[in-house]
């Protein structure tokens, strides 16, 4: 995993910038998404732990997954969940995310059993309504970090879910929402990009100050039902840093029983890291011909010169050597036409000193 990319969630934005916020994604050939946002969440989650950082807590909006799989998934690292309540919360999106449930437990006519979760979770009911959910995201945040300057972090499982519940338009009016919050450090989400139209997947990407992407390794993508494609790929990041600057990454991942490791690729699967930068309708690179072109282009106040000496009168000559010569030369030696109009200048005397009337541009072909 990219350092950086954990240090921008770590860290968090500034004061008065917009929160950092990273998007996953994935398709069906290399749906590896899931366990890079839990390898994310646990390192996040094992730092707010240690009471390393600033930022003292997280918020996962558990849409895709139980809250029961992130309870696992924090007691297999080896955190505590008896003081996990005081570095995380869980708004539970998944048990019932349009209600029924709850509708029909009131209705007395079936009996729908609760599951006992060990962390704490808030239940959801209505993941149709973004502003709601802003709301339910925001509280569950104050009540970890209280009311001062202390910020948490917000991981949404998966985006794709709040998509099929709502529009486009909402979803991202969410995002915007949460990346402008006081008290939000960063955020950070999936998306299955397979399942949805390019301009929902181009929409998330340009609210996102960083984009990852898993493929399949390209030496066995050939065959999609490749043994390697089911446990290994390529992870693809670009990052926006805060000049404006664009960071291309590129590691190759493994998903092993204890997790998920990173390693740096080879020097020949480095050349396909620059098809991730952004596609503009100019050229960045300048042909073998363009080169030449340009080196032949004449510069404005250029001394170009034909093989003889260039002379520029500079003001130094006396009143003798101007009297001699009759009248100044122009640049190529020749004695300049009366009838044109023409400036002459005479020192004071010729104890002047004779930085005292240098040109300051007198390195100017003018």
């Amino acid at each position: 995993m990219a350092d950086s990319i954990f240090r921008s969630l770590r860290d968090g934005a500034l004061e008065g910038e917009l929160a950092p916020t990273l998007t996953i994604k994935d398709s069906i050939a290399s749906p590896f998404s899931i366990h890079i946002f839990s390898h994310i969440l646990l390192q996040l989650s094992s730092h707010f732990a240690a009471q390393k950082s600033h930022n003292t807590g997280i918020v996962i909006v558990a849409i895709s997954r139980s809250p029961s799989f992130y309870a696992d998934l924090l007691k297999n690292k080896g955190l505590e969940l008896a003081s996990s309540s005081k570095w995380i919360h869980v708004l539970d999106c998944y048990t019932d995310p349009l209600g029924w449930k709850d509708k029909t437990r009131k209705s007395g006519n079936v009996n729908v059993p609760s599951e006992q979760i060990p962390l704490d979770a808030t239940s959801y009911k209505s993941v149709k309504d973004m502003d709601k959910l802003f709301l339910a995201i925001t509280d569950l945040g104050r009540g970890l970090v209280g009311e001062n300057k202390s910020r948490f972090c917000v991981a949404i499982d998966s985006l794709s879910e709040l998509l099929r519940h709502s529009s486009l338009q909402s979803v991202a009016g969410l995002l915007s929402n949460l990346r402008s919050h006081d008290q939000i450090s960063s955020i950070f989400g999936l998306v299955h990009s397979d399942l949805h139209e390019e301009r929902a997947a181009a929409t998330l990407e340009y609210m996102s100050s960083m984009v990852a992407s898993v493929e399949p390794d390209h030496h066995s993508s050939e065959n999609f039902l490749s043994e390697k494609n089911f446990t290994q790929g390529k992870f693809n990041a670009r990052l926006k840093r805060r000049n404006g600057r664009v960071r291309v990454l590129c590691e190759k991942f493994k998903v092993e029983a204890g997790g998920i490791s990173f390693a740096s690729v080879s020097a020949e699967d480095v050349t396909t890291v620059a098809g991730l930068l952004p596609k503009v309708q100019f050229n960045l690179q300048l042909s073998e011909k363009e080169q030449i072109d340009r080196a032949k282009v004449v510069l404005p106040f250029e001394h170009q010169g034909n093989g003889s000496p260039i002379q520029i009168y500079d003001g130094r000559k006396s009143l003798e050597e101007s009297s001699s010569e009759g009248a100044p030369l122009s640049r190529g030696g020749k004695k300049e036409d009366s009838t044109l109009g023409e400036i002459i200048y005479f020192r004071d005397s010729d104890d002047e000193m004779p930085d005292s009337d240098e040109d300051p541009d007198d390195d100017l072909d003018i």
